[in-house]
């Protein structure tokens, strides 16, 4: 079975881009191939159809038969097939990266959706691989993984095991896979060009998604107030788009668990993270209970310093009254970032160097731009890209440290190869989450007045609340939409209804939800292209509040224990990487060090304020 290639969403929207910021870099994507047009993809998009359907007629129907007399040649057959995958990624990871460039130019629509084609028409005929090893009876395959020829491949015959249960027959699976292009992946094409080709009037200006969200961070707060209005404006006159895209993608995905025979609707990505239900269950379960101490406890004090009880929804993400910071330039927001990857490691910063050096890195706003912050792996012959939206505050510079994270993780895992260099999503933000703290904790040391750490602290407590409560409030969002999809389509009244409940939990009585912010559930990729993917966020963060605190405390051998950690990739659970620093995430009192540390931070702006 072929797997997915991620592109990896940040959690945060809050960017744009001008001239005063400097030089911004936008990415070359030569190193995968030379145009929409090139040659060398016209050969590779031939070659990807040819070696695949010589690999079906090579090995379909016979790799029982192969597990059984002759392992070696089953450990070929994988070399074979992961050599194919890596083809396969490069040229639909090339594709992805144009469209996102801009997402509103029919040409590359058109080109994307025309890859798609061609490499799910392609990666059909690789369907059966994946089936027939799982049709492999279990002493047979006991004995293959055994077989030393076949032990590098382990990880990932194990991980493809755990997928046996819910297997279908194999010409379904052909079919589920063949429709995806008009089912699932069009109702995503959907959402992305639609949500590219808004514009929301802000104060006379018709501004797209991320300029528009990008001033609910503006010091003005008519500004902000303005933005709020514009973005509610423009989202009711869509919501009948957006609620029928929600409804299809919840019944399709209903289907699909439905003849699999997942129970609860978050198991399949659960079973994809390859972490165990009751994980994410005790995970929840501590975020939930600590939202007093967590966001009631911070909007109630940030309220307080707006000389106010309540804060409007628009001011949630407002600028400290007493901040007066200039946009952070291109050159040292580099610097920033470079030189807090350089105290913990060379080598850490050494890799990220090469994001700048060789234009792995999208960083100006664009009309028709993907919004938000992304990672995209690629494939492990070819190197990442980091896509940003940069205009130079604080928060896009932690964007930065994050999508770099995720880079040098992605740039170290490469080393697994194609099948087990992918990382389960709660993993996937381990690096990108600490690339943040180590960043963080550098510029809080730089700090040489109470007004500069309070200041850093609490945008620092804002991103970790939008990190883990918000993350979590989206669970439970997702978890009560696809529950009460089952018993029939859902109005867009019902949909925004469950947004305000789930909402009003999570901020607490010090901000006011005014009227338009029912609609905002609306704008959020992740409930379209990865469904329960928002937990992977607050897991991420939680896990790295403990991990750092190890770090912290002077762990011998923490660097390369880290880094090793890193290099995996997908070939470990979260419990043997976990193991060596002394962290177990199926211990709830794991989750509530997480969350203390974030409260601990509150404490630390209570305390400054009370001093000064």
């Amino acid at each position: 079975m072929a797997p997915t290639h991620h592109i990896l969403f940040d959690a945060k929207n809050d960017h744009g881009s001008g001239e005063a910021l400097g030089d911004l870099p936008e990415w070359n994507l030569l190193d995968l191939y030379s145009g929409m047009e090139g040659d060398d993809l016209a050969a590779d998009l031939e070659k990807a159809d040819s070696i695949c359907r010589v690999f079906s007629e090579t090995y379909k129907s016979k790799l029982a038969e192969l597990a059984k007399s002759n392992p070696e040649a089953l450990a070929s057959c994988l070399v074979e097939f992961e050599k194919i995958e890596d083809l396969l990624g490069r040229i639909i990871s090339f594709a992805g990266l144009i469209y996102a460039g801009d997402t509103t130019d029919p040409k590359r629509a058109k080109f994307y959706g025309d890859i798609q084609e061609k490499i799910t028409n392609a990666s059909t005929q690789l369907l059966f691989f994946g089936l027939e090893l799982n049709k492999i009876d279990e002493t047979d395959f006991a004995a293959l993984l055994a077989a030393p020829a076949v032990a590098h491949y382990l990880p990932w015959l194990e991980d493809l095991r755990k997928d046996k249960p819910y297997q279908l027959e194999d010409r379904v699976e052909e079919l589920f896979h063949e429709k995806s292009i008009t089912g699932r992946g069009a109702w995503n094409r959907l959402f992305d060009e639609t949500m590219a080709g808004l514009r929301f009037d802000v104060e006379g200006d018709s501004l797209p998604l991320e300029p528009t969200l990008n001033k609910l961070v503006d010091r003005d707060g008519a500004v902000r107030k303005a933005a709020s209005e514009a973005l509610a404006a423009t989202f009711k006159e869509n919501i009948r788009t957006f609620t029928l895209i929600t409804n299809t993608l919840a019944k399709d995905k209903e289907i699909s668990d439905r003849w699999r025979g997942f129970e609860d609707v978050a198991d399949s990505r659960h079973l994809a993270n390859r972490v165990e239900r009751e994980v994410v269950d005790a995970l929840v379960d501590t975020v939930q209970a600590a939202y007093p101490r967590l966001s009631h406890r911070y909007y109630a004090l940030k309220a307080k310093w707006f000389g106010t009880d309540v804060l409007d929804h628009w001011d949630r993400n407002a600028p400290l009254p007493d901040s007066t910071a200039d946009p952070i330039i291109w050159a040292d927001a580099r610097k920033i970032v470079l030189d807090a990857y350089s105290g913990f490691s060379p080598k850490m910063s050494d890799i990220a160097q090469d994001f700048f050096d060789k234009n792995w890195i999208d960083a100006p706003t664009r009309p028709g731009k993907a919004p938000g912050a992304f990672a995209h792996p690629t494939v492990p012959s070819a190197h990442p890209y980091v896509l940003l939206n940069y205009q130079g505050k604080t928060r896009d510079v932690m964007t930065l440290a994050h999508e770099l994270g995720h880079g040098v993780h992605q740039v170290l895992a490469a080393e697994q190869g194609a099948l087990m260099a992918p990382t389960p999503l709660t993993l996937a933000e381990t690096a990108s989450v600490f690339g943040e703290m180590l960043t963080f904790r550098s510029l809080l040391e730089r700090t040489e007045t109470k007004s500069e750490r309070k200041i850093l602290l609490a945008g620092k407590v804002e991103d970790m609340l939008n990190t883990v409560v918000r993350q979590i409030a989206f669970y439970s969002f997702e978890r009560k939409v696809h529950l009460a999809r089952k018993d029939g389509e859902l109005t867009s009244d019902q949909l925004c209804d469950i947004w305000m409940s789930v909402q009003a939990d999570s901020l607490g009585p010090a901000i006011r939800i005014g009227e338009g912010y029912e609609t905002y559930w609306t704008y959020i990729p992740h409930f379209i292209h990865s469904p329960f993917y928002v937990y992977a966020y607050a897991f991420g963060d939680c896990l790295v509040n403990s991990l750092y605190a190890v770090y912290q405390n002077g762990a011998d051998g923490f660097q390369e224990t880290y880094f090793d950690m890193l290099r995996a990739g997908g070939t470990k659970h979260h419990s043997e990487l976990l193991k060596p620093f002394g962290l177990d995430a199926s211990d709830p009192a794991f989750w509530q060090k997480g969350v203390s540390v974030i409260e601990g931070l509150i404490i630390e702006l209570e305390d400054l304020e009370a001093d000064s």
